[in-house]
């Protein structure tokens, strides 16, 4: 039976709409409080067109990526060398994998790069970490763009002196921000890493086999 564009899409199309989803909600609530805030200071709450734009909604918005995207960025490059006895997220212990070989140019069906070869398959054979490492860096700066700004925003409402960026880059409120959610990415890490050594779930790639020996590692 052919399988329609949804079924072969599914997990993405799945997890695109709890994340649009999961926005919207933090747009609407995080418009009420900023209003709340507003109101508490003496000012005029904003529309959401103006919340949109504000450094409360982009500093909440973006520190949460910045946390996604370096724990991505990182778990990507460290599976390369380091290994986990018994988890189904690590490479096994000895010998080459499938992901190790060098790519093969005349295979028919391989992606443009590997057939163009040079820079730009060098490029290509690491395109994932760069893309994320990218990624990281541009929510991070979209998460200090948007907490410096509101952080003077709330130093204006209260009549206290605001910082240049440069002062509030070594604040301690940017970077607990920061790592109060890196803290929590790496822990998510560590629980997928061990857990998958001693439980299972039937049916999932990230699981090994119900049947397989603690010991054994990789998927």
């Amino acid at each position: 039976m052919r399988k329609g564009f949804f079924y072969k899409n599914s997990l993405t199309i799945v997890f695109l709409l709890l994340f649009v989803a999961s926005l919207i909600g933090q747009f609407f609530t995080g418009w009420k409080e900023y209003n709340s805030e507003l109101k508490d200071d003496n000012y005029p709450s904003v529309s959401l067109s103006t919340y949109i734009k504000s450094g409360h909604f982009i500093s909440s918005t973006f520190e949460n990526w910045e946390s996604e995207f370096l724990q991505m960025a990182l778990f990507v490059i460290l599976t390369r060398t380091l290994r986990q006895k018994g988890s189904s997220e690590s490479k096994k212990l000895e010998g080459k994998e499938e992901v190790d070989k060098e790519p093969d140019p005349n295979k028919e069906d391989a992606p443009w790069p590997v057939h163009k070869g040079g820079l730009i398959l060098t490029l290509y054979k690491h395109s994932l970490s760069i893309v994320l490492l990218l990624l990281y860096l541009f929510s991070f700066c979209m998460h200090v763009y948007g907490s410096f700004t509101d952080y003077n925003g709330e130093q204006i409402r209260k009549g206290h002196p605001t910082e240049t960026v440069w002062q509030y880059l070594s604040s301690s409120r940017l970077w607990f921000e920061s790592f109060q959610n890196w803290q929590s990415e790496f822990l998510s890490i560590v629980a997928i890493v061990a857990l998958s050594i001693y439980l299972r779930q039937q049916g999932s790639p990230q699981s090994k086999p119900v049947d397989a020996a603690w010991s054994e590692t990789g998927e």
